[in-house]
């Protein structure tokens, strides 16, 4: 099993979603976080004042799969989640050494 972590623009969300969902894959854990990469910041100019926004708001996502899903998920959130501009984010592949679901204490690939 995989843990596939992706980092995004929020804006993309709902496209990742419906793109997974075409592909059968329904679950999924977001977290507002922020941060920066090569990105580093910006600057805005709010009542006159000009503020450096030194961490952008991004979403993680969590996304547990079988090891066969894995590079199909990948591919899928990449080209959801393109704009081709910086900033569109990067994700992580993990291996996942165990899973159960609580209520029927099902374990490994049938608990996802």
């Amino acid at each position: 099993m995989k843990l596939i972590s992706a980092i995004i623009k929020p804006s993309r969300l709902e496209d990742v979603r419906n793109a997974l969902s075409d592909k059968d894959i329904h679950g999924m854990t977001v977290a507002e976080v922020r941060g920066y990469g090569r990105q580093k910041g910006h600057t805005e100019i709010y009542r006159g004042a000009e503020y450096a926004v030194n961490f952008m708001p991004k979403l993680k996502l969590d996304i547990a799969v079988s090891d066969e899903q894995s590079s199909d998920v990948v591919e899928t959130i990449a080209t959801a989640a393109r704009s081709g501009r910086i900033g569109d984010g990067k994700i992580f592949v993990l291996n996942l050494e165990e899973a159960m679901r609580i209520r029927t204490s099902e374990t490994g690939v049938e608990a996802l």
